[in-house]
């Protein structure tokens, strides 16, 4: 069970703009630079990023699967060759519904069944898709950080802890 599913959104949302904040710190061609990774290019892990962001936001607001796979080649092409201030834009537009989705869903724990179409039937909670979102992001963001430190740069503390300390802070 997760406890505040909205608090752990937040704090997603708070990693990723952590994140472009300090991608526009570096100099452009950082974004789209060619490495060896999981991606080739940090803008192909966004993109990635943006895909499964959308793809689980129409999952968790049931939206049957033949509504949602027509609309996947749309989402990778949003996300091809941004700068970074675009793709940020294009993940507030996300976060933007997410929140909205998660207004509209006062039980976290509902119960869901998803097909999957390569693992078959999933029986989960909207809870534990919101944490596979979350657990997502961060390992990506970290994907995102090995290639900055392939490129020469450091990257950005993104964790949880300090979503928890900043926002402490923010209260005083």
């Amino acid at each position: 069970m997760l406890q505040h599913p909205h608090k752990m959104y937040d704090y997603h949302v708070w990693a990723n703009d952590r994140l472009f904040a300090h991608l526009d710190q570096l100099p452009k061609d950082a974004f789209h630079a060619e490495v060896t990774s999981v991606f080739p290019s940090v803008s192909q892990t966004f993109g990635h990023l943006y895909l499964f962001e959308q793809l689980f936001m129409t999952v968790l607001a049931e939206v049957p699967n033949e509504d949602i796979f027509p609309k996947i080649p749309g989402w990778t092409e949003e996300a091809q060759g941004k700068t970074v201030d675009e793709m940020r834009q294009l993940f507030a537009g996300v976060a933007e519904h997410f929140r909205d989705l998660l207004r509209r869903t006062p039980d976290p724990d509902k119960t869901m069944t998803i097909q999957h179409p390569l693992y078959g039937r999933i029986d989960t909670h909207f809870s534990e898709i919101l944490r596979h979102i979350v657990n997502h992001g961060t390992y990506h963001r970290g994907n995102v950080t090995a290639m900055l430190r392939q490129q020469g740069y450091f990257g950005v503390p993104t964790d949880y802890m300090f979503y928890l300390v900043e926002r402490q802070e923010g209260q005083r």
